[in-house]
């Protein structure tokens, strides 16, 4: 059993920075793949960010590659996610999920373990 918790979220206007973190329980955090998500109001789920369980390869969709980075301290049982160059259309609730698996998905479906989710939201 995993348990996660987000932090970090808040009101920034564009161009603006934020980094959010995810802090896991249990002894098993470096034995899973760490994922990002966002939902905004209407909309689906969507994929955002994603890591391997050492933290070697990172992977993102374009709408967040090159601004966005995954980077996760397995001694801290925590994964971070530093998000630069913000817009508007990135505000959504942003949720960390965990999967024990050796692959990376990149679906909602396929992460066992999800934290509360943490609002974040970029002014114009």
């Amino acid at each position: 059993q995993v348990q996660l918790v987000e932090s970090g979220g808040g009101l920034v206007q564009a161009g603006g920075s934020l980094r959010l973190s995810c802090a896991a329980s249990g002894r098993t955090f470096s034995m899973h793949v760490m994922g990002w998500f966002r939902q905004a109001p209407g909309k689906e789920r969507e994929f955002v960010a994603a890591i391997t369980r050492s933290g070697d390869n990172t992977y993102y969709p374009d709408s967040v590659k090159g601004r966005f980075t995954i980077s996760r301290d397995n001694a801290k049982n925590t994964v971070y996610l530093q998000m630069n160059s913000l817009k508007p259309e990135d505000t959504a609730v942003y949720y960390c999920a965990a999967v024990r698996r050796l692959y990376v998905p990149s679906t909602s479906s396929e992460y066992t373990y999800w934290g509360q989710g943490t609002q974040v939201t970029v002014s114009a």
